[in-house]
């Protein structure tokens, strides 16, 4: 049961919540199919940020390479979001 203390743990079931929210939750016919995609999206930047952080061991990186991934994330989050809403 020690596994279960480990931070890694709670970012894999973080990640399948979001995974069920983003797949099961905003794919119903609750929200306006535009503020569901941003919102998918948006989700999808988040497990990319902890995946980044927690599996690709970057959390405990030098400060330059956290801010250049976390620079990329912004930018092609951005970029994604701009081109589907304009």
């Amino acid at each position: 049961m020690a596994y279960l203390r480990n931070p890694v743990v709670a970012v894999w079931a973080a990640l399948m919540l979001a995974t069920c929210a983003s797949t099961w939750w905003l794919s119903k016919d609750v929200f306006a199919p535009t503020v569901s995609a941003v919102a998918i999206i948006l989700i999808a930047a988040l497990k990319i940020r902890f995946v980044i952080g927690y599996f690709m061991e970057l959390r405990t990186a030098p400060l330059p390479w956290r801010l250049v991934t976390d620079a990329w994330l912004l930018a092609v989050t951005g970029v994604i979001l701009g081109i589907y809403l304009f």
